[in-house]
């Protein structure tokens, strides 16, 4: 997969999030004109008139403004939910769908590396009062007087906690790049079943159903109950994906199992 195909894939996705906060956004206007409006009908401070003929209507009525602005208030909340989607593609680290994501990775990988070499000899500096030895790593003066600033348990430095999370984050980074290698070094399958097609892409980093048009709603179902969801930016027409992984593997040879017991 290439930069520019990555990078419009995420522009795609982008804008299906912005079309939909704008669809939910226009229901949500159109919701609370409709409640308005039937707000409006009632006369100012009039009462539900109890024991009246009219009394059953009036409350159903009623009622029903309030749902009708309910479900303005629930298409408004969406809107605001895929506008935070829109604003947050590309911005949630890095995606392994991303074609540069080892190289990014490894970047981060070493700057953690070279992050913890310069927290252990900034505490021996600090423990040795060496002042000078602080200067000589680049830490400013601001920075060197919040080194010798005890913290709530009268610590100086930095605490085990801070080396330990920034250890730990080297560690589960460098898994990934693990995982991504592996999965790139995957060959790429290709197999025909009864109906389908079975894909392993490295290159796409999915493992994907494609169908010759649209599957029957039981076939829909199998692949939703294994996690699997529709894209229709993969494989030729589109297809239905999960990352490709041990789990996503496992799965797509539960649905194989399924999909070609039904045919037999």
């Amino acid at each position: 997969m290439t930069q520019n195909r990555y990078e419009e894939r995420q522009e795609a996705r982008r804008a299906r999030y912005e079309e939909r906060a704008e669809r939910a956004r226009k229901e949500a206007e159109e919701k609370a004109r409709r409640a308005t409006t039937m707000a409006d009908c009632i006369p100012f401070g009039q009462p539900i008139l109890v024991g009246h003929h009219s009394e059953g209507r009036d409350r159903r009525f009623r009622a029903r403004i309030g749902q009708v602005m309910t479900q303005a208030v629930q298409a408004d909340k969406k809107a605001e939910y895929y506008e935070q989607k829109a604003e947050g593609v590309g911005n949630g680290g890095i995606s392994s769908d991303d074609p540069q994501a080892i190289e990014k990775l490894t970047a981060q990988l070493e700057k953690l590396e070279a992050d913890s070499i310069k927290m252990k000899a900034a505490n021996k500096a600090v423990k040795k009062n060496d002042r000078k030895a602080l200067e000589a790593l680049g830490y400013s003066e601001k920075a060197i007087e919040l080194l010798f600033k005890p913290d709530h348990v009268g610590r100086v430095g930095y605490a085990d906690f801070e080396l330990t999370g920034n250890r730990a984050n080297a560690r589960r980074i460098r898994q990934r790049i693990e995982v991504l290698k592996k999965t790139k070094a995957r060959e790429n399958v290709e197999q025909v079943g009864e109906g389908y097609t079975y894909r392993e892409d490295s290159e796409e980093n999915r493992v994907m159903f494609e169908f010759d048009g649209k599957p029957d709603a039981e076939t829909r179902q199998v692949l939703k109950d294994h996690s699997f969801r529709w894209s229709p930016t993969r494989g030729k027409n589109g297809a239905w994906v999960r990352h490709l992984n041990n789990a996503g593997i496992y799965n797509a040879q539960c649905v194989r199992k399924i999909l070609d017991a039904q045919k037999d």
